[in-house]
């Protein structure tokens, strides 16, 4: 192919830019002004029945500019509108209606903030525990369960149904022994299911009878570790049972003219559901044992709705009463919290009853103490302390149900009763846990001095002062108060022998000395933790309360050059000799300096402590670390290179970034973002220089700028590499280091060829093509402007980098190559002019090398040639079939690069373009539209000054129709 002669088109950049420029035309606006206040004019109806006239709210109300939130405030917006149209007897009805729902609402149901009982059944579970081995009774049906026949009478139906009750003691059960504590639970879980399934199939009776065994157990103290855990799997099915009951009976209450609602009267209750109500009560009332007949009823308390408004307050203190028959103090108290439970969900608002109950309880705790039951702990081999932790779940439910929304004068009402009794340990405790923080705090010496005079026989009182920290760390005592709390707590605390019960105290308690004094007392707390917890490596066994105390420090010291002058901060971050849990900790660090660090800082203080933290971090990278947790340990230590600043002692901060590079060269995203901050720091130099480069500076730059050329080739990325080559050049270019810059460039175009056909983006792997074709477009960009090597010749880079393309392989069905010899054929044009478009300060360019020089201009019009053929011989092989739609698309492309750049007044250009103009359209491939508006574009301008040759070349461009 015959080799086409380039000849590019002189252009005056500054009249373009001007011919491209809008032109400006004055608008008069008058008053308006977007941020100016507008003015409204209301304008009130008296279709709408409302007072007043039309009035206006400022000096223009004329104005029609109304504000479309002004209605709101008039209260003609579309809700009050339909209310103000509605009758005002209904509205003023539904008025009072609402605010009596909303108060019923307020004192018949709890809230979110107080914690439900199905929190806590878990904790139970897994806590109360046991090897022992259980027994359980199961029920094993009979035929006497069948519903009666529909024939029979209503009092047949009692008989036979009670006499259905009487076969559950008849022995129509098996008792099964020996079972693990698996067992025991699957058996359980088989009962609930049998119940639903009995139920399901209308046996009711039988659903009865399961609930009742089921209930007797609660009885059974025989393995008494375990009772807690006991009393939560039989209260699910005591649960499930009442709302099967409920639900039926309601179900009943549905008749053709309504639905009721959860807030309804005894008067909407229809007769049938009334009679079917008794007839549970009545049956329940036959049960012969005290403890299935209280279970039982208490389930199906809230059925009492259904005959009485009063009847639940009224069952309520009988049931309260009927627990007094209970002789264990243990069984007793879980019926009073399962009471307690029960009383809360269906009228929290009866209060007195919930008092009444520990009232009761109090009375009866010297039982605990008493023959019975310290001979049956003796025969079991349980000691009085876990013995005692077995009351901790009832009597904190009860106690959190009494204190829900409680006056502060109850809570002294408690204490005066818990003084009563001796200041009982395990009672104070759940006073403490109960009642509100702030309550406990304006009490808090008053509590010290009830824990000392506490027996430490059954619970210990190292756990009541941590239920007192945990409160102190919630609310704030008495400012005279606070040194003396702190000294009591922390006398008891450091006394403590067992590593396990220390740590667990002062993991609270060090939020209290962080939340209230200096570092001094946190110190103390520290080195006091370091001690009890490095003998015999203690501190192996807990690590979360350290990690805890960790997180309460930073939480409370947001001034890292404090928290870094803690003497004890550092070495008590050494206890963390687990890999992992100490980088945790690392992390919780550094992100709490990231969060809170406002200013940079040059403070050594900080800066020692938190390289000592970031190379911790580091160094637990290995070849099995998450490319996730990469990318998050990166982001931290990136977050912390950012916020170091040495002001103007840039030799400083260049010595500061060649010590991170030698610590952190495991993490690729730190390497870039410190060539990032080099290249940063290279030009604040140049700013604060102001050009006027010493000796010293030059030097100096010079390091920057060799920091960044050898890291660069550390870095993985081929495209991250690329682009840093290219970034810093333009860094070394704009600093007057040309050497270093043309180093930068040769390196980057020598990277090509090793750029893969494939790269990995987030996680996928993608073609590479079009990530080049990026970068080069971006070099080419700033070749226009690099000066050539005095030993090099003209247009080196711009050759090597020619070379470098033609030898890449493409992809066979990618334009990608010529697209990209297109953009080097606009470099070469630019590069063509007498003055280029953009410069380098103090940087003088080949158009202030060569001048215009005919040599200089022959070898670039040669570069274009070899150019214009390699794209003219890629247009000839895309001649077949399949790819004639790739051919029109190219053509019209290289034929708008040679009219924008090129000078058409050439006679071979000029036909190159017309050529291409019929190419693009030969095989019907072109889009017309675009065709016809090109060929409008060339009209217009050809009636600008010097254009007039493109007059010419319009009529020789044809538009051709598809036929």
């Amino acid at each position: 192919m015959a080799a086409f002669p380039w000849h590019s088109r002189q252009r005056n950049y500054k009249t373009e830019f001007e011919s491209c420029s809008l032109e400006a035309i004055p608008l008069d606006f008058g008053d308006y002004h977007p941020l100016k206040p507008i003015t409204v004019t209301e304008s009130k109806t008296k279709k709408m029945g409302r007072k007043g006239s039309t009035s206006s709210t400022s000096s223009s109300s004329s104005s029609s500019m109304v504000d479309p939130l002004s209605s709101v405030l008039d209260g003609t917006d579309p809700l009050s509108m339909f209310a103000a149209t509605s009758d005002p007897m209904t509205a003023t009805s539904n008025m009072d209606s609402s605010r009596k729902k909303r108060d019923r609402d307020d004192n018949s149901t709890i809230g979110t903030d107080f914690e439900p009982w199905s929190s806590k059944r878990g904790d139970i579970l897994a806590r109360y525990t046991t090897t022992e081995k259980l027994s359980i009774n199961l029920f094993m049906g009979s035929e006497k369960g069948k519903a009666a026949a529909s024939t029979s009478a209503v009092s047949e139906k009692v008989r036979t149904r009670l006499e259905e009750l009487d076969d559950l003691e008849e022995g129509s059960q098996r008792e099964l022994l020996n079972l693990t504590q698996q067992d025991y639970m699957n058996r359980i879980e088989e009962l609930n299911q049998s119940l639903k399934d009995a139920w399901a199939s209308d046996q009711k009776v039988k659903a009865l009878k399961i609930v009742i065994q089921c209930s007797k157990l609660l009885s059974d103290t025989s393995v008494i570790q375990f009772y807690p855990s006991k009393f939560v799997l039989i209260t699910d099915i005591l649960d499930t049972f009442g709302k099967l009951v409920y639900e039926r009976i309601f179900s009943m209450c549905v008749d053709n003219r309504s639905v009721l609602s959860d807030h309804f009267s005894p008067e909407n209750v229809n007769d049938t559901a009334k009679e079917t109500c008794l007839n549970w009560f009545f049956k329940i009332a036959s049960i012969r044992e005290l403890i299935p007949r209280f279970y039982v009823e208490a389930a199906i308390l809230n059925c009492n709705k259904f005959l009485s408004k009063i009847g639940i307050s009224e069952c309520l203190p009988r049931l309260t009463c009927m627990i007094r028959g209970i002789g264990d103090p243990l069984v007793s108290v879980y019926a009073r919290a399962y009471l307690c439970r029960v009383g809360m969900e269906v009228a929290p608002h009866l209060k007195e009853s919930l008092n009444k109950n520990f009232f009761d309880f109090l009375l009866t705790f010297k039982q605990i103490h008493g023959d019975t039951v310290q001979n049956q702990l003796v025969v079991q081999g349980v000691e009085i302390p876990l013995y005692l932790t077995l009351y901790s779940p009832a009597i904190d439910w009860i106690l959190q149900c009494i204190a829900y929304h409680a006056p502060e004068v109850l809570l002294t009402e408690m204490m005066e009763r818990c003084k009563k009794l001796g200041n009982n340990a395990l009672l104070l405790n759940s006073v403490m846990s109960a009642f509100r923080a702030e309550f406990i705090a304006t009490r808090s010496m008053d509590f010290i001095g009830m824990i000392k005079e506490c027996d430490e026989s059954g619970f210990p009182k190292h756990l009541l002062f941590r239920s007192l920290g945990l409160n102190l760390a919630l609310a704030d005592p008495p400012e005279s108060d606070r040194l003396q709390i702190l000294n009591e707590a922390w006398k008891v605390i450091t006394k403590l022998k067992n590593p396990q019960d220390y740590i667990n105290c002062a993991e609270v308690w060090v939020e209290y000395t962080c939340r209230h004094f200096t570092k001094r007392e946190v110190n103390t707390v520290l080195a006091d933790v370091i001690k009890h917890m490095t003998p015999d490596r203690a501190f192996e066994d807990a690590y979360p309360q350290l990690h805890s105390i960790i997180q309460k420090v930073i939480t409370y010291f947001h001034d890292f050059s404090v928290l870094f002058s803690v003497e004890k901060f550092l070495p008590f971050l050494d206890m963390f000799q687990k890999e992992n849990i100490r980088v945790e900790v690392c992390k919780c660090i550094m992100e709490a300096f990231i969060k809170h660090q406002q200013e940079p800082t040059k403070d050594p203080v900080i800066l020692n402590a938190l390289l000592h933290v970031c190379k911790t971090m580091h160094d637990s990278v290995n070849a099995l670390t998450l490319e996730d947790e990469k990318r998050m340990l990166s982001v931290l230590i990136n977050g912390f290179i950012k916020m170091v600043s040495f002001g103007r002692d840039f030799e400083q901060q260049l010595s500061f970034y060649v010590e991170t590079r030698s610590m952190f060269c495991n993490l690729e995203p730190v390497l870039v973002q410190l060539i990032h901050s080099v290249n940063k720091l290279t030009m604040e130099t140049r700013r604060v220089m102001k050009g006027n480069h010493s000796r010293k500076t030059a030097a100096f730059v010079r390091a920057c700028v060799a920091f960044c050329f050898i890291t660069i080739p550390s870095l993985t990325g081929i495209f991250t590499r690329l682009n840093l080559y290219l970034h810093s050049g333009q860094v070394a270019l704009a600093n007057q280091c040309l050497s270093q810059a043309d180093a930068f460039f040769r390196a980057a175009v020598s990277l090509v060829p090793e750029v893969p056909k494939m790269i990995n983006v987030d996680g996928k792997m993608r073609p590479s093509e079009s990530f080049l074709l990026e970068f080069l477009c971006n070099l080419f960009s700033t070749l226009l402007i690099v000066p050539d090597h005095p030993e090099q010749g003209v247009l080196f880079l711009v050759r090597g980098l020619l070379n470098v393309i033609q030898d890449y392989t493409w992809e066979d069905n990618s334009d990608d190559k010529i697209r990209i010899y297109t953009s080097v054929l606009h470099l070469l044009s630019a590069m063509s002019q007498e003055t280029y478009l953009y410069h380098v300060d103090k940087v003088d360019s080949n158009d202030s090398l060569y001048g215009g020089d005919s040599k200089f201009l022959a070898e670039n019009n040669k570069l274009c040639e070899t150019v214009i053929t390699q794209i003219l011989e890629h247009l000839k092989a895309l001649g077949k079939d399949e790819t004639l739609k790739r051919q029109s698309i190219l053509a019209l492309s290289f034929f708008n690069s040679i009219l924008a750049h090129g000078d058409l007044r050439n006679n071979k250009l000029n036909q190159l373009s017309v050529n291409l103009w019929n190419l693009a359209q030969r095989h019907g491939c072109a889009d017309t539209r675009t065709m016809v508006k090109t060929l409008e574009y060339i009209k217009k301008r050809s009636k600008q000054p010097e254009m007039s040759h493109l007059s010419e070349l319009a009529l020789r461009l044809p538009l051709q129709t598809r036929t």
